[in-house]
């Protein structure tokens, strides 16, 4: 049995919900959660252990501004909008702020790629989840 076409693009459209956090509370959140080590397994025998923030709640606000509370997980997405228009998307619990500069990491399976960006260069900072089959152990 086929699925009717505008399926794959009601998908699309709906996607997953998305929320945004000010950068003066992505400063905060990140600077006074301490570090854990976390242990994270997914698709493909994935397994890896590696430093995290311990945020079990991230602060943010939906599509109205309302304060609401996203739990943090290995499948939460962040993406980030620079002032030049750029955008990054990276895993939330790999995010580290070091000296004004904010690193994070696109990709679980290469763990060697990263993203260094100013802070002070950060306009929007979106999180979800991205629904990938990622859990911690």
């Amino acid at each position: 049995m086929r699925c009717p076409w505008y399926l794959p693009v009601l998908a699309i459209f709906t996607g997953c919900k998305s929320y945004t956090i000010t950068p003066e509370s992505f400063r905060e959140q990140l600077t006074q959660a301490p570090t854990e080590l976390v242990t994270t397994s997914g698709p493909y025998g994935y397994h890896r252990t590696y430093e995290a923030k311990s945020i079990h709640k991230i602060r943010c606000l939906d599509k109205n501004g309302t304060q609401v509370e996203l739990t943090n997980g290995p499948a939460i997405e962040t993406r980030i909008t620079l002032s030049n228009g750029k955008r990054r998307a990276m895993y939330f619990d790999n995010l580290v702020l070091r000296n004004d500069t904010l690193i994070g990491r696109p990709s679980r399976f290469i763990p060697s790629l990263k993203f260094t960006m100013p802070f002070a260069e950060i306009t929007k900072i979106e999180v979800q989840n991205g629904g990938k089959d990622f859990q911690y152990e």
